[in-house]
């Protein structure tokens, strides 16, 4: 099975990940956090293979908190999840340590894809973040 922990400041995004998730075959969400601040007492307990990281937070963004994640849990894999098609965003979940990043908005197989490859030690990155798709044909790098 692959634990997933889910980070993000809006509940019905987390719930709604959840679901989609928790209907999936060998996947199981072992945890949601509604900040980056919490992932560090959260994580430790709950044992991630994969955490599902909200970009833009209030207190600590996704960035930050992969950082501080990857320090303590390093063989955790984290995917960034965010609205936002900037590069400078892209650049920094790069620069955190990421496994992947995935445009909210997409198609939930994608998603469901993406958790699977990055936890097989893959990456899912968008080959454009400015395209409708969430990974579009970058699903599966490695």
């Amino acid at each position: 099975m692959i634990r997933v922990l889910i980070v993000d400041d809006h509940e019905f995004v987390r719930t709604g990940l959840s679901d989609l998730l928790g209907d999936a075959d060998g996947i199981v969400v072992v945890g949601q956090c509604a900040d980056g601040a919490e992932v560090p007492d959260v994580a430790p307990r709950v044992q991630p293979d994969v955490v599902l990281m909200d970009v833009q937070m209030p207190r600590v963004n996704g960035p930050d908190a992969t950082r501080t994640l990857l320090t303590r849990q390093p063989t955790v894999r984290v995917l960034m999840v965010s609205a936002s098609t900037s590069s400078r965003v892209l650049a920094e979940s790069v620069a955190a340590g990421a496994s992947g990043y995935l445009l909210k908005g997409g198609d939930a197989r994608a998603l469901v894809d993406a958790v699977r490859v990055v936890a097989d030690g893959g990456t899912a990155w968008p080959d454009d973040p400015a395209a409708a798709g969430p990974l579009q044909s970058g699903a599966g790098h490695r």
